[in-house]
């Protein structure tokens, strides 16, 4: 696949608790940066203290053999949070990731310019929650786009080792996410 048609990826697993424990960790964002291995940190930004659509906040990235950098993303769906969640319900926790600071072109302060647009889903199932996290990349430029502009004739292996390390990355934030939601406890050590 290539860079432009927007491919994703996305990770599902079935958790034995409530969609609203489930949800109380999937909407706070600073739990992906203890269990993502890219993710390292991240901060509200423009006195937003808590999840709300139009939300802004700074994510800090790092990779072995990479400079650090940053993003700064804007949540897009927040829905059935206020509502009680019924047979069925649906909870959505999305975001677009922008290139504020330019590291892959120039500066991205619009969502039509995401980088990535990241996504949980939440319904509930046989008492439990099933939980679905999904990733589609671009069409705005990230680290994948260097390789490319360098390798223009690997674009659909460099697409394709990107999704699997977001794979990766979601297959470790999906099995944190179970293992507190199930053990009803949010102690995890700080980076």
């Amino acid at each position: 696949m290539r860079y432009a048609e927007g491919p994703g990826t996305q990770c599902e697993v079935f958790v034995a608790a409530p969609v609203e424990r489930v949800w109380d960790l999937v909407t706070d964002i600073g739990l992906p940066a203890r269990l993502s291995p890219e993710l390292q940190r991240v901060a509200w930004l423009d006195g937003a203290d808590g999840p709300a659509v139009g939300a802004r906040f700074e994510g800090h990235n790092s990779r072995t053999g990479m400079p650090d950098w940053r993003t700064v993303s804007e949540i897009t769906e927040l829905t059935g949070a206020t509502e009680a969640a019924g047979p069925g319900d649906r909870r959505v926790f999305a975001w677009g990731v922008m290139d504020a600071d330019g590291r892959y072109g120039e500066p991205v302060s619009d969502l039509l310019g995401a980088l990535a647009r990241w996504r949980f889903e939440l319904t509930p199932e046989d008492g439990g929650t099933r939980l679905r996290q999904s990733v589609v990349i671009g069409p705005g430029r990230s680290g994948p786009s260097l390789f490319i502009d360098a390798r223009p004739e690997l674009e659909e292996k460099i697409v394709d080792f990107r999704l699997n390390e977001l794979r990766t990355g979601m297959a470790a934030t999906l099995d944190g996410i179970r293992s507190l939601a199930e053990q009803g406890d949010r102690a995890l050590p700080e980076r």
